[in-house]
């Protein structure tokens, strides 16, 4: 199994804190999103990428991935190679540093 994945039920778990309580939310400017990860996500089938906000066990904001098939829905098979990750980190912790810059807010 790939490294970063989570389970179908801690993506829920994480959602459903997130759905209860947004303002973990607050401060969070960005994500980034390491390229390598993208990658494993973009498996044959894939055609699209989906994220869903969550709050992880450490209270941290955080993106899952989910690949999306040609019909718009998300890919959920770990037994074909289709898995939810978390390899999101959020900024402040993981911000640009240097100018230009998208969001200033302190």
């Amino acid at each position: 199994m790939p490294k970063n994945v989570i389970t179908l039920e801690t993506a829920q778990a994480w959602a459903d804190r997130f759905n209860k309580d947004r303002a973990i939310m607050t401060g969070v400017k960005a994500f980034t999103i390491p390229g390598s990860n993208v990658r494993e996500v973009m498996v044959e089938g894939v055609i699209d990428v989906r994220a869903y906000f969550g709050i992880n066990d450490e209270s941290e904001a955080t993106l899952m991935i989910v690949g999306v098939d040609k019909d718009g829905n998300d890919l959920i098979d770990e037994g074909h190679g289709f898995y939810i990750y978390d390899f999101s980190r959020p900024c402040p912790n993981s911000c640009n540093k240097k100018e230009p810059f998208i969001n200033s807010l302190k």
